[in-house]
């Protein structure tokens, strides 16, 4: 019974997705009803932050590709320390629909203890850390070397989701309508479900055929000691470049990667006007496009509906909205990934 009232609640949570029409399961084709089949068989539902891709196919494929191998497969690390990991980095990045959901996968996979306690407290407490450089220095790598391409290519993954997850979903994944009291309650189902579901042995690297094949580019080169993750990274980096090319014009993207090479993770300023100040330079055509990299990529929770929808004045396609943002959430989650590997 949970497991049936979880999944039903979820698939109608694909109706509190914002700014863009996510693909119906009944009308999924092609690519996406691939996604959409895999993704319920291995994770154990069709997730909104999956789902929220889906009208724009490649990128749909990347997202699941990079959430499979370095989550849902369990190599050298284990379900559970993953779970701290994508846990620890959506409590650093304040994404409190990731937290709620993967806070509970963690206590169900725990049985109910503590997730600060035991071996999965460091490791949460480094993900936690992890998305401010100086901050990341200070807590070395708490696992042996062999699996840090597991515990890197997690972060990486949420750090992209989380951004992703901040622009286009609510706060948490229960319906709003369900009352305060009535949440703890719902999430340990939840967990419940979500425990049951991760449960089986995954084969590492049966994604990989979903996008072409592709060399790793040299800032993933962390993930090269494990062949499913540097498969689905490389991958998912060429699928993301090619969808910056069609969306995001030139001047945006070479903005946006002069701010992130002067970027360590700290808090930008409050409110919008520094995001203002740093596209006043580009064309006045392009500073919506500018404006919503910029605040994706280092301040997701800024991003609101006016935001989004100066951005569709001249762009109202969902595929160009989901490209834009896709590319803005990887290339911050990228830069972040280098120095959470190398601290």
């Amino acid at each position: 019974m949970d497991g049936t009232f979880t999944q039903r609640a979820l698939r109608r949570s694909l109706d509190r997705i914002h700014h863009v029409s996510p693909v119906r399961p009944a009308a999924a084709r092609g690519l996406v009803a691939e996604v959409y089949t895999r993704a319920e068989r291995e994770f154990g539902m069709l997730a909104p932050p999956v789902a929220l891709h889906s009208p724009a196919p490649e990128i749909l494929a990347a997202c699941w590709m990079m959430l499979r191998e370095t989550l849902v497969v369990e190599g050298r690390a284990g379900r559970v320390a993953k779970e701290a990991v994508a846990t620890g980095v959506s409590l650093g990045n304040a994404c409190p629909y990731c937290v709620g959901v993967h806070g509970a996968t963690l206590h169900g996979l725990l049985g109910g203890r503590d997730v600060t306690g035991g071996a999965a407290g460091p490791i949460t407490e480094w993900a936690r850390a992890g998305g401010v450089r100086r901050e990341a220095a200070g807590h070395g790598t708490p696992f042996p070397a062999g699996q840090a391409a597991e515990f890197v290519g997690v972060a990486v993954t949420f750090h992209y989701l989380n951004r992703m997850v901040n622009v286009f979903l609510d706060d948490t994944p229960l319906p709003p309508r369900v009352p305060a009291p009535a949440r703890g309650g719902l999430m340990r189902v939840l967990g419940r479900f979500m425990r049951q579901a991760a449960r089986g042995d995954r084969e590492p690297g049966t994604s990989l055929g979903l996008l072409p094949a592709a060399p790793l580019p040299g800032d993933l080169s962390w993930a090269a000691d494990a062949p499913n993750i540097a498969g689905a990274f490389a991958r998912t980096a060429r699928a993301v470049e090619e969808a910056g090319l069609r969306s995001v014009p030139e001047p945006v993207r070479d903005l946006v990667v002069t701010t992130l090479a002067g970027w360590d993770g700290e808090p930008v300023a409050l409110g919008r006007s520094w995001a203002d100040d740093a596209v006043s330079g580009l064309p006045v055509a392009q500073r919506p496009a500018g404006r919503l990299a910029l605040l994706t990529a280092l301040a997701s929770y800024q991003v609101g509906r006016s935001v989004v929808d100066d951005f569709r004045a001249d762009r109202p396609d969902d595929a160009g909205l989901i490209e834009l943002t896709a590319w803005a959430s990887l290339a911050a989650a990228r830069r972040v990934g280098g120095w959470m590997a190398r601290p």
